[in-house]
C-alpha cells in the first residue's frame, strides 16, 4: 500500500488540529451560558458594578475588559474595551473598536466619555482583565490616548481574523508595554499585528510572536506563555500564571490563583 504524500500527510494533521481546536468552542456553545435568544436591540449595556464611581474614587485607573461576544460569537470570542480615568476627573473615558460603527459612516474606533465601563455587552457580563492605578498612571494614560490617535485601522473592520476590537486592545497594549496586558485566547485578533508585520512583541510586552495575518502562529512570552494560533484559534500553556489557554475556553487554572507562590503572580495593582 502506498505511504501517503507529505503534502496530503500535513493537510490530514492540520484538518485534525482544527477539529481538535474547534472542540472549545462547541462545548461553550452547548454547555456554556451564552444568550442565544435577546435580540440585540433588547439586551443590556448597564454597569456590572465592578468599577469604582469616578466621584468616590480620586486616584488616575486604567481599566481593561473583555466579555464575550454577542451570540453565537461569543462562543469564540470576546469583546475587550479599555476604559482610563485621571486623578479627580469625575468620569471614564471608554476606548473601543465597533465594527457598526463604519455602516454609519463613522470611525470603528469609539470614544465615550461618561458612563460606566463596566458595562454588559449586550447581556454578557465582563471581566475585568487588568487594572492599574497610582503613581505613574497618569502617563501610562497619555501613551494610551495617543496609541488610540495612531491606531491605523480606523476604517476597517473584520471579525476575523482582524482587525477588530481585540486588534485594537492588542495594539495598546503593544504600544504601551508597562501596562502588561496578557489577553486571553479567547481574544481572537489579538494575533494580527497591523502593518503587515510577521513579526512583533507579545501583547504583554514580556515576549515576543510571530503571526501571519492573525491566522497562523506562536506567541511565546512571560505573561502569555507558549501559545500556537491556527486560524485564530489558539491554545497553550500559560507557566507564569499555572493555567491552559484553550480555544473558546479561555484561560483554565491547573492551580487555585491564591495558592500560585508570589513571584509567580503578575504585579497588578489594586483598588483601595
Amino acid at each position: 500500500m502506498a505511504k501517503p504524500k507529505p503534502k496530503r500527510h500535513l493537510l490530514i494533521r492540520t484538518l485534525w488540529a482544527i477539529v481538535v481546536l474547534l472542540l472549545g468552542p462547541i462545548s461553550v456553545l452547548a454547555f456554556g451560558s451564552l444568550d442565544l435568544t435577546t435580540h440585540w436591540s433588547d439586551a443590556s449595556l448597564a454597569s456590572s458594578g465592578k468599577s469604582p464611581r469616578p466621584d468616590e474614587y480620586s486616584p488616575p485607573l486604567v481599566q481593561v475588559y473583555g466579555a464575550r461576544a454577542y451570540n453565537w460569537r461569543g462562543a469564540f470570542g470576546i469583546h475587550t474595551w479599555i476604559a482610563t480615568k485621571r486623578k479627580n476627573d469625575p468620569h471614564y473615558k471608554v476606548f473601543q473598536v465597533i465594527g457598526w460603527n463604519l455602516y454609519r459612516g463613522r470611525s470603528a474606533v469609539s470614544e465615550r466619555m461618561g458612563g460606566p465601563p463596566d458595562f454588559l455587552w449586550f447581556n454578557a457580563e465582563p471581566k475585568l482583565l487588568l487594572e492599574r492605578s497610582g503613581a505613574g498612571i497618569e502617563q501610562l494614560i497619555d501613551q494610551i490616548e495617543q496609541a488610540v490617535q495612531e491606531y491605523p485601522y480606523p476604517d476597517t473592520y473584520h471579525a476575523w481574523p482582524g482587525p477588530n476590537s481585540n486588534t485594537f486592545i492588542a495594539y495598546i497594549a503593544r504600544r504601551v508595554p508597562e501596562l502588561g496586558l496578557d489577553l486571553p485566547p479567547t481574544a481572537i485578533g489579538k494575533d494580527y499585528l497591523v502593518n503587515g508585520q510577521i513579526i512583533g512583541r507579545a501583547p504583554s510586552g514580556s515576549g515576543w510572536q510571530l503571526s501571519l495575518l492573525g491566522l497562523v502562529g506562536i506567541t511565546v512570552a512571560a505573561e502569555e506563555g507558549v501559545e500556537l494560533n491556527l486560524l485564530g484559534l489558539s491554545a497553550g500553556i500559560d507557566i507564569n500564571d499555572l493555567a491552559l489557554r484553550l480555544p473558546g475556553l479561555g484561560r483554565v487554572e491547573l492551580i487555585a490563583q491564591d495558592q500560585i507562590p508570589a513571584r509567580l503572580t503578575p504585579a497588578i495593582s489594586d483598588i483601595k
